[in-house]
This record gives structure tokens, C-alpha cells and sequence, in this order.
């Protein structure tokens, strides 16, 4: 065998183990973005942002400076021109329509002074567009501003399925607002 013909095989062999490196590292780095895949493809690194959103809410969302329930779960939100809307699951919707002042302490929850039915017959559901996640489904109940939480608040709750007098337990909300 000649010195050339070493030569040739031993750049092959660097070449063949240049190969396996690279490949090694690109399945590396596949397996890093999937394994973080909801943290670099979320709007602002937010896992509770929808795509689209154009503005990030904070840690804590507030409705009008009112924040929303603190054992709120599965949160997800959109944003887009100043105004914005979160979907929420929460056993404490009562005490946060008391707090933000869209029903005055020791009135009905279903006061139609205070809101009114949503058209979202039994089963039905919805979700904004725009809006990720779970859809909200009826019936539901929708109360207007009235009190602490200002102007351009709104709030869309699910009703119990048997009485027209309750919330489910846990009830989704979707709470539309303007972004200070």
C-alpha cells in the first residue's frame, strides 16, 4: 500500500467520524427544541399567549385592574390593537364578579341588572377568534361594566347545566378588556 492510498483512507475515516459528530449534534438540537418547543414558539415565550397576540400580559392578569381569580387555571389569552381577551377555569367566579365590581355585594349573581343569558344553547360552545384553547360552553351568562373594573370590561361565564341559578364547578370565564 502506497503513502497516497494511507492518506486517501485516513481522511475517509476523519471524514466518516466528521459525519457522525454532525449528525449527532443536529438530533441533539432537534430533541432541545422539541423538548422547549412551547417556550420558543409562544408569543413572547408566554405559554398562555396565543399566536397572533401582539402585546404580553403580565404574570398576574388584571381586567380592568382588577386581577383575575388567583385559583385561576389553563389560562390562555390573545391580544391585538389595545385590547384583550383571556379564558380562564375558576371555582371562585362569584367573589371575582363581587370584587370587580360588576355585581354589587349581596345581589344575585343573575340579577339581568347586571347581565343577561348569552346565546349559547346547552352544549354549545365558543371560542372567540383568535382565542386558544378550550372553548366556553353554555349556557353561559354575560355581565356588563357597572363598577370597579371600568369601562370596556366585559365577562362571559359558563352556567350550571341544571339550574339557572349556579355556576359550573369549575366555571370557564372569558374576560374581554382594554390594555391599559
Amino acid at each position: 500500500m502506497s503513502d497516497t492510498d494511507r492518506e486517501g483512507s485516513g481522511s475517509r475515516r476523519r471524514l466518516s467520524c466528521l459525519a457522525v459528530v454532525v449528525a449527532a449534534l443536529a438530533v441533539a438540537a432537534g430533541g432541545l427544541v422539541w423538548l422547549f418547543q412551547d417556550e420558543l414558539f409562544h408569543p413572547f415565550g408566554d405559554p398562555r399567549a396565543c399566536e397572533g397576540s401582539d402585546a404580553k400580559l403580565p404574570g398576574v392578569i388584571s381586567a380592568g385592574g382588577v386581577p383575575i381569580p388567583s385559583d385561576a387555571s389553563d389560562i390562555h389569552y390573545v391580544t391585538e390593537n389595545g385590547f384583550a381577551q383571556v379564558s380562564f377555569l375558576t371555582d371562585r367566579m362569584p367573589d371575582y364578579l363581587h370584587r370587580a365590581g360588576l355585581v354589587p355585594d349581596g345581589e344575585s349573581l343573575f340579577d339581568e341588572n347586571y347581565g343577561g343569558g348569552y346565546a349559547l344553547g346547552q352544549d354549545e360552545s365558543e371560542l372567540p377568534e383568535g382565542l386558544c384553547g378550550p372553548a366556553l360552553k353554555g349556557p353561559a351568562w354575560s355581565y356588563n361594566t357597572t363598577g370597579a373594573a371600568g369601562p370596556g370590561v366585559n365577562i362571559l361565564v359558563e352556567r350550571s347545566r341544571v339550574t339557572d341559578t349556579t355556576f359550573r364547578a369549575p366555571a370557564r370565564a372569558i374576560a374581554s378588556f382594554d390594555i391599559p
